[in-house]
């Protein structure tokens, strides 16, 4: 599967992810409220894409779709903030937006969705949250991070 779309920027996550979770839960009644819970429902829903898929390049637009919303999950549980990865990052990830942490890692919400969806239950929405440290919302980033190099392939 072709993993990488150009067409997406960090610019416009946070709207596509807001769009598609209201779409979404207006349409089929999943509760996609940007809950740490709510990533169960996304790992669900890969899963049953992943069942019913026959050409994988059919559902890559509902997978990043999916991955804009874990993203967006992180961006305001963990308050994270998207970013659009260099070129070196975007080859590593096979996507060209991720998020990042207050400690500088890069995170791969895109990716993950993408790897639940192809690898099965190994891969998790959910896990990859517990994963990512969460910055207080008293707490201002630490100083260096805003272009910190260091990577986490999740």
């Amino acid at each position: 599967m072709d993993r990488v779309s150009r067409t997406l920027r960090a610019a416009d996550m946070s709207r596509h992810a807001s769009a598609f979770a209201a779409r979404t839960t207006a349409r089929a009644r999943l509760p996609l409220d940007f809950s740490a819970a709510s990533l169960r429902i996304v790992d669900r829903v890969v899963d049953g894409l992943r069942r019913g898929a026959g050409d994988p390049l059919d559902v890559t637009p509902i997978l990043q779709e999916l991955g804009a919303y874990v993203g967006e999950v992180l961006v305001r549980q963990a308050r994270a903030r998207w970013v659009d990865f260099d070129d070196v990052t975007s080859e590593l990830f096979g996507q060209p937006v991720g998020v990042r942490t207050c400690d500088g890692r890069a995170w791969n919400p895109l990716g993950k969705v993408v790897n639940r969806f192809e690898a099965g239950p190994d891969e998790s929405a959910y896990g990859l949250f517990l994963q990512v440290p969460r910055r207080p919302k008293d707490l201002p980033p630490a100083p260096g991070t805003a272009d910190g190099r260091r990577l986490t392939a999740a």
